[in-house]
């Protein structure tokens, strides 16, 4: 099924402590990182990014310069539901599915991506996750109320995949309801429909502070990161 990636990268860096989508990691820009594998993919047929409106102009000149093709650019919003409406706005009406990608997460992989994409055969929609490691703790005020069993608890990630109306449908009720939600599978879960799971890679991190930076570098200068791929 025709699919669009969109890349929402409209974050202001406030965690980080500057924005960084185009803070060089290795030798190209972080978002570069992010962007490729969604080139390499012959599943996606276009790719929409969202940046902050001040640098739409810039963004267009390094991904032609970069890529060489054609990828649309679009301004985000105070909110990341706001950016991803946006890029959905953007993708032709040729496209039935939308692959959504965090900007920050540089490692994605063409498996992960396709894997996502061929799994919304059997669901409304599809995202990465992997499963927690760690102990998991419910807490209020910081005091422990329950210890969860992380044998049924996942870690979301992206790529996360939706029929690209039932997601602007969703999208557009919460706008209107002004809630913010981390990811568009919470927001298709809240509207009812079924959101399947693939397994995803702990090598796809998503960078957010200055410490996932460090974390990202390593990655980036380490041997299993041609395996993986």
């Amino acid at each position: 099924m025709p699919t669009a990636a969109i890349i929402p990268a409209a974050g202001s860096g406030l965690r980080f402590g500057e924005q960084k989508q185009f803070k060089l990691l290795g030798k190209k820009p972080l978002l570069l990182h992010s962007i490729e594998p969604f080139i390499r993919s012959n599943e996606i047929q276009e790719i929409v990014v969202v940046v902050p409106s001040e640098m739409v102009k810039e963004s267009k000149r390094i991904f032609s310069n970069y890529f060489g093709i054609g990828i649309r650019v679009v301004s985000g919003g105070e909110h990341r539901q706001i950016s991803v409406y946006n890029g959905l706005k953007a993708v032709s009406k040729d496209c039935n599915l939308v692959c959504v990608h965090d900007g920050a997460r540089p490692f994605v992989t063409v498996k992960l991506i396709e894997s996502t994409i061929h799994a919304t055969k059997k669901f409304d929609g599809v995202i990465a996750a992997v499963k927690a490691t760690d102990t998991v703790k419910q807490s209020s005020n910081n005091t422990v109320q329950a210890t969860l069993n992380r044998d049924i608890v996942w870690l979301a990630q992206t790529p996360q995949v939706f029929d690209k109306n039932m997601l602007k449908k969703a999208l557009s009720s919460l706008n209107e309801k002004n809630d913010l939600e981390t990811d568009e599978a919470m927001t298709m879960e809240k509207m009812g429909y079924s959101i399947g799971i693939v397994e995803g890679s702990r090598f796809n991190i998503k960078i957010t502070t200055q410490e996932d930076w460090v974390f990202a570098e390593a990655i980036i200068n380490s041997k299993p990161l041609k395996t993986f791929q």
